[in-house]
């Protein structure tokens, strides 16, 4: 069984590497399902609609250039390229790389209270599809 720890997982937002602020990630791949349920047909039936995957990124913020927050607030607003790997290593077929195009459509930039670490969780939804490139 192949299984792998996931602490190394590499995540650039916008072309900056953004990995050791991050804490969590997950790629939510889904897609609309269609009903093409007919007359006659003795259970509900469907086929793929158009992908609606989303990303969730749990950050640290930091306030440094090229950082959380500064890349975060100037993206803000806009859609950017986000590229997420299982580690750094290069691409390969047991390290894929998953490149989306993400609405950054929320943030957080203040959270926490007296004596938190101030971090972000933030979803955004991919615009149109997720690449996958294993070689």
């Amino acid at each position: 069984m192949a299984v792998y720890l996931s602490n190394g997982v590499s995540v650039t937002v916008d072309s900056v590497d953004l990995s050791s602020l991050v804490s969590s990630c997950t790629i939510n791949r889904s897609f609309d399902e269609l009903d093409v349920t007919a007359m006659g047909d003795s259970g509900a039936r469907a086929v793929k609609g158009l992908e609606r995957s989303s990303v969730t990124i749990d950050f640290f913020n930091d306030p440094d250039t090229n950082k959380t927050l500064q890349k975060l607030n100037s993206t803000w607003g806009t859609s950017v390229t986000v590229v997420i790997k299982q580690t750094s290593a290069a691409v390969g077929p047991t390290n894929p790389s998953y490149t989306m195009s993400c609405l950054i459509n929320n943030i957080t930039p203040i959270n926490g209270a007296v004596g938190d670490l101030s971090t972000q969780s933030v979803t955004w939804n991919v615009n149109g599809t997720i690449a996958v490139a294993s070689a």
